[in-house]
């Protein structure tokens, strides 16, 4: 179903390892359709429990059971009707998967056609990892699986289209049910009630992030009073415009130590610190740990002495 792709680390446990995609052969490239039970037999338990950053979309609903699980340093616990998104890059690893039932949908990021993938947000550095529809929206949405599901698996019948007709319809079929699931009610009102303000903010820290931190920067550069940001983004995402940005750059700093073998002093030019001791002293107040510690604990080593972490 995957092939992992290790590169030796300099600093002893090799980074995150990637995970590319790979249908099973009788399946077409690009996109695959299975149950979890199925993604319990065909991996072994070490692996689908290893910390790893797929470089395709998983899209899931779960039927039964629980499954606790973690993206992007985040933990969750998907509960029966709701659907998982995750991105190509985004770090992901299955907690337990004994005790879930579910359909699961992989797929590659160019499967469907650009201005569909807009549409469908499947890009959205800000959507929403899980997903919770109405009543209706779940029907709609479970027949639009269960119709991609039953062309996946007639590729295997006699009476099966060609091969290039099939993936047409299997394209069609996908882009249908990932369309409906971006526009989930809740999700839609969301995005609805976020004031202008806030949305060019957001899209504006996304592209310069590593630039700069400053409030003020990005107020001149929208047009708007810094007040005026902070009040959009606390009304918007819960947090003032300075957190906003700071916890952006956490995300990526996080990123950048579990599946890169940047030491500090990189990954603290790579987000625009001055110096590595400045880098780990905003890590430090922000996650409790130092840059090195939190690496050491993100890859399952022994956690670094307090000299070896700065």
């Amino acid at each position: 179903m995957v092939v992992k792709k290790r590169q030796p680390g300099e600093l002893g446990t090799p980074p995150i390892p990637e995970v590319g995609f790979h249908p099973p052969h009788t399946a077409p490239a690009g996109v695959e359709v299975l149950t979890l039970a199925r993604l319990r037999r065909n991996a072994c338990a070490a692996s689908i429990s290893v910390t790893h950053r797929p470089d395709f979309h998983h899209l899931l609903v779960l039927d039964g059971g629980t499954l606790p699980l973690t993206v992007d340093f985040a933990s969750y616990r998907l509960l029966p009707g709701e659907w998982l998104c995750v991105r190509p890059g985004q770090v992901h690893r299955w907690e337990e998967l004994s005790g879930a039932e579910g359909v699961l949908v992989l797929f590659e990021a160019g499967f469907l056609d650009a201005a569909t993938s807009a549409a469908a947000r499947l890009d959205d550095p800000f959507g929403p990892t899980v997903r919770r529809p109405a009543s209706g929206e779940a029907v709609a949405l479970r027949r639009a699986l269960d119709h991609l599901d039953h062309e996946f698996r007639s590729l295997r019948d006699e009476a099966a289209l060609p091969l290039e007709a099939h993936l047409v319809v299997l394209r069609h079929l996908l882009a249908a049910l990932a369309l409906r699931l971006a526009h989930t009610g809740e999700e839609e009102d969301a995005a609805r009630d976020s004031p202008d303000a806030f949305l060019r903010f957001r899209a504006a820290v996304e592209r310069d992030f590593a630039r700069t931190r400053r409030v003020d920067d990005y107020a001149r550069e929208l047009g708007y009073a810094p007040r005026t940001l902070s009040r959009a983004t606390r009304a918007a995402a819960g947090v003032g415009a300075k957190e906003f940005i700071d916890r952006r750059v956490v995300l990526e700093a996080k990123r950048l130590l579990t599946h890169s073998d940047h030491s500090a002093a990189g990954v603290a030019s790579l987000l625009g610190f001055r110096d590595a001791a400045n880098f780990g002293k905003f890590f430090q107040q922000r996650v409790h740990a130092s840059p090195l510690a939190f690496r050491a604990t993100a890859r399952g080593e022994t956690a670094p002495d307090a000299t070896a972490a700065r």
